[in-house]
């Protein structure tokens, strides 16, 4: 059921307008009696100080005209003032609940699912500005998330869509008769269910990370020895590409890291790299000091990236094209989790390229112990 429920009072505009109300009679009332009740004998006073002589009853008549005039024009100008308050109480008060009801239809639509609505800047300070702002950014982020949400959903879909697609069609054939049990059915078999695990624990490792929930095992480690160890795993894959892997690790002191999760950073970009460098390019894997940090750094002769796509490249699912990462056999995750795995060290990861064709260069910084 849409709209305020009944029982709920009067609007805020109301109650404010009432409450200053309340206040401005409260004054006017205290004045009126403080006036009535001193103003008569001070000026009864001053009238005895004078020393002019009066009867008893032209004293009386005099101090009744004073008493008269002051609460007259004490009543009058207290009521100008009540009205003219009131009116600008009124004012104010409907513009805050203005302001208040575009925000409030605002949350509604969003509530709705539509996250393009924006509020304006009422104009009535800078915490209604710091208001409107800090709630379209909400609205912002709101609206990216559920873009994310969508994209990956979509894209978890169309992941798991083909391994199981596999197992269906040799199951089938199986029963059918077509295929028999043996070693390469069994081997496809395998590979297809290994790559929805990985692809479960993809989405989890990126999930816990994201979420501060990652079991980390931080200790100083040699930083050098870890970039050598991540090239050392790979060596091989290269080889069998025909790529050539390259190494420039200069000492940098000592890291104080998760070697494993940091290894499994470095083996990601140093496999995505392979998968995106065609026979006869290299890799370089390199490591150095910069200041207080270390930087490892995986550069290719490969592909490239446009300009557009650098921004991007650590969202969850983004691919630069998705036919070709898939071909690749690329998750679209594998730079997610990396950039969740360092920024729980606290370091950053970026990715730098000339454009297509020419290369691309992905930078790990962490700080030094």
């Amino acid at each position: 059921m849409t709209g305020a429920p009944a029982g709920r009072g009067p609007r805020f505009a109301t109650r404010l307008l009432l409450a200053q109300a309340l206040v401005l009679v409260a004054g006017a009332l205290t004045i009126w009696l403080v006036a009535s009740a001193v103003g008569p004998s001070i000026f009864h006073d001053h009238l005895d100080r004078a020393g002019v002589a009066h009867s008893q009853k032209e004293t009386e008549h005099v101090e009744e005209a004073f008493a008269s005039a002051l609460l007259v024009s004490i009543s009058v100008a207290l009521l100008a003032a009540v009205v003219a308050a009131l009116a600008v109480s009124w004012y104010f008060s409907r513009r805050i609940q203005r302001s208040i009801g575009h925000v409030a239809e605002a949350s509604s639509q969003i509530a709705a699912g539509r996250y393009d609505t924006h509020v304006d800047d009422p104009g009535l300070g800078a915490e209604f500005a710091t208001l409107a702002d800090t709630y379209n950014r909400l609205a912002d982020r709101l609206q990216a998330t559920e873009a994310t949400r969508r994209r990956m959903l979509a894209d978890l879909a169309h992941e798991m869509r083909t391994p199981l697609a596999t197992i269906d069609a040799h199951l089938e054939a199986l029963e059918d008769g077509v295929r028999h049990l043996d070693a390469d059915t069994v081997t496809v078999l395998r590979s297809s269910t290994r790559r929805l695990r990985r692809l479960a624990e993809d989405i989890g490792a990126v999930s816990h990370a994201e979420e501060g929930n990652l079991r980390l095992d931080p200790r100083p480690v040699d930083a050098v020895t870890v970039a050598a160890t991540a090239a050392d795993a790979a060596r091989d894959r290269y080889e069998s590409k025909g790529v050539r892997l390259d190494v420039d690790l200069q000492q940098s002191g000592r890291v104080n890291v998760d070697p494993d999760r940091i290894g499994q950073v470095l083996g990601n970009l140093i496999d995505n790299a392979l998968r995106h460098t065609p026979e006869g390019g290299s890799v370089t894997v390199s490591c150095r000091r910069v200041e207080h940090w270390v930087e490892y750094a995986v550069a290719d002769t490969g592909q490239g990236i446009a300009a557009e796509h650098l921004p991007h490249l650590f969202d969850r699912f983004y691919r630069v094209d998705s036919a070709r990462d898939r071909h690749h056999g690329g998750s679209g995750i594998g730079l997610a989790i990396a950039k969740a795995l360092i920024e729980a060290h606290g370091g950053g990861v970026f990715a730098t390229s000339a454009g297509p064709g020419q290369g691309s260069t992905f930078t790990v910084r962490l700080p030094s112990a």
